[in-house]
This record gives C-alpha cells, structure tokens and sequence, in this order.
C-alpha cells in the first residue's frame, strides 16, 4: 500500500496557466461565443493537461483489461465464462468491435490479462498480468484479498508506465471483458452509493427478467454479507471487484500521475475511475467520460464522479468501444481551440456578436 500512496501522493493538478490562456482564446475567435458548446471546454482541460494551446493527441491508446468473475456461477449472465477468454482472442486477431472502432479513431488496441480462467500462450502479444484464473464468488466469499486489490491497482499504473518507455502515449481509453462483470461493477456503486440494487442493476448481456431479479438477489446477498466500507475503495474492490477492474483504477491514476488524459468507457471502466478518483481525487482532473452507457448504474456512477459524457449512442458493449468514439470529439476540440482565427488574426470587427 505504501507504494500506492507514493504514486498517489506525486499526482499534481494540471496548471490553470494554460486553461485560461485557451479560454481567452476561445471568446475571441472568428464566431459567436460558446458556439461549439461542448469542445469548447474539452478543449481548455486538454490545454491545460498539455500546457499548450495546440495539443496532439495522435499517439492514442485503448487498454482493455481482461478477468473472468466467480460470481457467474450463480447464473447471472447469459454467456459462459469461457466467452471471456475467446474475445481476448478476438481482439488479438482484429475482429471484435473494439478493433473496428479504434482503427477508425487511429487508436491501438491493447489487452491486459488480469484474471482471465486461461492459460494464454506467453508469446500473445498482450500485457500477460494474471492475479488468478477469476476472482471468489463474492455471494459466498470475498472477491479477492486486500493484497490481490492493491496489486490489480498498481499493475495498471505499470501497464501505463510500459506504455510510455515504447514509444509514449498521449491520451489512454480504458475497456473491459469480463463475463458477468457488470455484476460486481453495480455492487461497487451500491456500495459507494447506498442507493438501493434494484435501481442500478442492468441486463447485462441482454439476461431476462428472471436472472435479472436473480442478480439482484445476487448482488444484495454480497453486499449483506461482507458489508464493503464506502469510504474505503480497497475495501470495495477486494470484496465485490473484480481483477480487471481495479486494473482500470490503476490506469486511471497511472495515467494522471504521468500528466495523461484518460477516457474511461462505460459502466465496467467507470468502476474501475470511481474507485481510483475516491484514491487519488486529483486524478479527476485528467479524466473524461465517453459516453452514457445504457446500464442502469452507469449514470449514477458519473453523477457521483462529477463527469458529463460527450456522447450518449445507447451503447452497452464495454471493451473501450465509447472511448474510441470519444477520442474522435477529443481531438475535433484540439483542432477548434489551435485553427479557428480570432477576430484579431481575421481583421474582423466583432462589436455586432
């Protein structure tokens, strides 16, 4: 845990130098002010991030972390576990949805193993950092223990430092594949939340009303039991989390500790933000939210983080696919805040907008 502290306790807030330098410029461009809304804004907190008022983000990054979760056994998802470990496949060979997505924003598709119930072939060019083959049943038992929920935190800020020593990275998205982890997703909510489990619990992978009810009682059950500290995120995370989501929370403070803007996607990667943002609040200040995710929990997890989504596409997929498309907006407000011709640069008078 000291090791943890020590990272968190380096992060520092973006300066305000630059933020308002890019909001001076943006009330004096060549248009009506506030015109362009939403990346007006983007694009300040990425001037600010950057301390520059001409960003590049043209080294981009989707790391989608892997782990399976014992809890399905209690028949909570439509798919089998074994779904977990064919999709890292799948994206190792280009042909899931995120590599689709990605490819079109000019972003690199990265998987983590944190607890996928798999023997991978060392050589699969993906960051091999298995924990276990799953986490505990956490209707029986805790998910993990508190050492094995500091270690998934701090894999992720490594997989953000190797990141940088092979070529650097300017921004990273956050995904995820895990079947059933929606399940321990909407228990960290609950349980930071206290807001009751029949309202955040979603369908998941597309579970009927009889396994919906079933989670439920599920995920009711595991809070009842082993009664997660809300102010305590390890202690959430080692008792309802999953491996692969406290990796998210490690990328999302790896990532403000090294200055880099992070793009969490939806209910699973918000987990993983929520619990790094109550660990590090200043990593907050480095993260952006990709979309409004259909799951029920998702909106409360963004509400309690403070974060508006850019786009809301009725997307439930997971594996980083609401960052790919957020990385597009992302770098349209570098272009807005960098090209756009003040009034002064285009002898334009502007006494009349």
């Amino acid at each position: 845990m000291e090791k943890l502290k020590e990272i968190i306790d380096s992060i520092v807030l973006p300066d305000e130098k630059y933020l308002k330098k890019a909001l001076l410029r943006l009330s004096q461009q060549a248009r009506p002010k506030g015109s362009l809304g939403v990346l007006e804004g983007l694009s300040a907190r990425l001037s600010g991030i950057f301390n520059t008022l001409d960003v590049s983000l043209d080294k981009k990054v989707i790391v989608t972390c892997a782990g399976d979760h014992g809890v399905v056994a209690e028949g909570i998802s439509v798919f089998p576990g074994e779904v977990t470990s064919q999709m890292v496949h799948n994206f190792v060979n280009r042909g899931a949805s995120i590599n689709v997505l990605a490819k079109h924003a000019g972003a690199e598709v990265r998987v983590a193993d944190l607890g996928v119930n798999y023997d991978f072939d060392p050589y699969l060019p993906i960051f091999h950092k298995k924990i276990g083959k799953g986490t505990n049943n956490f209707a029986v038992e805790p998910a993990m223990s508190k050492k094995q929920a500091i270690n998934s935190i701090l894999i992720g800020i490594d997989i953000v430092d190797e990141l940088l020593n092979k070529g650097g990275i300017d921004i990273i998205g956050t995904g995820d594949m895990g079947i059933g982890n929606t399940t321990p997703s909407t228990a960290i909510i609950a349980a930071v939340s206290g807001i009751s489990v029949d309202k955040l619990t979603g369908r998941g992978t597309g579970i009927d009303d009889k396994t919906l009810l079933k989670k439920i009682a599920v995920i009711n059950k595991g809070l009842a039991l082993h009664k997660p500290d809300p102010n305590d995120p390890i202690d959430i995370l080692s008792k309802v989390g999953g491996f692969e989501i406290g990796g998210i929370a490690g990328l999302v403070i790896g990532s403000a500790q090294k200055g880099i803007p992070v793009v969490c996607d939806g209910l699973i990667s918000t987990a993983g933000a929520l619990l790094a943002c109550m660990l590090a609040p200043y990593a907050r200040a480095y993260l952006f939210a990709s979309h409004n995710s259909v799951e029920a929990g998702h909106v409360f997890m963004l509400k309690h983080l403070g974060l508006n989504p850019l786009v809301d596409l009725g997307f439930r997929l997971g594996e980083g696919t609401g960052a790919a498309v957020a990385f597009t907006l992302l770098e349209a407000s570098t272009r807005v805040l960098a090209d756009i011709k003040t009034f002064e640069e285009v002898k334009i008078g502007n006494a009349h907008l």
